[in-house]
């Protein structure tokens, strides 16, 4: 499982881990970020010792959840690849209930949400992006390649997947781009442009206020900024390293002041371009940024 996929879920603003088995077709969930959850802990060895406190507790009471936990190497705080405890999607579920607690009932709840809504389903595209020949003939850096990567992600989801927007729309008060001039705005986009870091950013940001979709404007314009980064400057953005409270501070002060997202986004960029965990991982922070709160 050296290729394995890495999804990283989000409950309560705390990552839980997963990995991919692709003989066995299912996630194995990390027990310490589930343990971590539940008991809100964030001493990463007082989490370990509990662990093992109630693994041997749950041993004793011959509980199913230890013999169905398996050795997985997973990213540790040190920053290697370490075994640690895992559990399939039944395990988790078991391991919750051992908790008691209204929490323990919230995080199940969670934890069963489908992955059949529009974003699951989505997800699941963009994920198969990193590994489809489609990836390279999208056009960098331009209104269409942008509409390339809305239409992938979003279609047969929505019935407008990879279609400019004939409507206006705003968001916290904020009104995006005239529908009526969309046209010609994006063709100004276009041409701005994209040999720096600085101009990439800026290209991103206009593109953001231009918010082409009615729907997904995030998800496709994080993709979009990532191609353009790889393609003139051979670095992407480790998302992974930007909270979402830090990026959608930045992106409300880039309508008037870009210097923050330039800032953020800087310190995280990455040579890792062709690698499929920082793919995916980007993918998984790009979907929790636009989760409701």
């Amino acid at each position: 499982m050296s290729n394995a996929k890495i999804s990283i879920r989000f409950f309560d603003d705390r990552e839980v881990r997963a990995v991919w088995d692709e003989e066995n077709a299912k996630w194995w969930f990390s027990v310490l970020d589930i343990v971590a959850v539940l008991t809100d802990q964030n001493d990463y060895t007082k989490t370990r010792n509990y662990w093992k406190y109630l693994k041997a507790k749950l041993k004793k009471e011959n509980s199913q959840v230890v013999s169905a936990t398996t050795q997985l190497k997973v990213l540790a705080p040190d920053g290697k690849k370490r075994l640690s405890d895992m559990l399939d999607y039944n395990g988790i579920i078991t391991l919750g209930k051992t908790f008691p607690g209204t929490k323990a009932n919230r995080f199940i709840e969670w934890f069963t949400f489908s992955d059949e809504s529009i974003d699951g389903k989505s997800k699941t595209k963009a994920y198969a992006l990193f590994e489809s020949s489609f990836i390279n003939s999208i056009e960098v850096g331009t209104a269409k390649g942008l509409q390339q990567i809305h239409a992938y992600l979003f279609g047969g989801l929505y019935d407008f997947a990879g279609q400019i927007r004939k409507k206006n729309i705003s968001k916290g008060g904020f009104q995006f781009a005239v529908s009526h001039f969309l046209c010609n705005t994006l063709k100004q986009i276009e041409v701005m442009p994209e040999t720096t870091f600085d101009e990439i950013v800026n290209k991103y940001v206009e593109m953001n206020i231009a918010h082409p979709f009615m729907e997904g404007n995030g998800r496709s314009s994080r993709i979009w900024l990532d191609l353009i980064l790889k393609k003139r400057i051979k670095k992407c953005v480790d998302w992974s390293k930007i909270s979402k409270s830090d990026y959608m501070k930045a992106m409300m002060l880039s309508l008037t002041k870009s210097s923050v997202l330039k800032s953020l986004l800087e310190k995280t960029l990455t040579t890792k371009i062709n690698d499929r965990e920082m793919f995916m991982k980007g993918i998984d922070y790009s979907y929790y940024y636009e989760e409701n709160e």
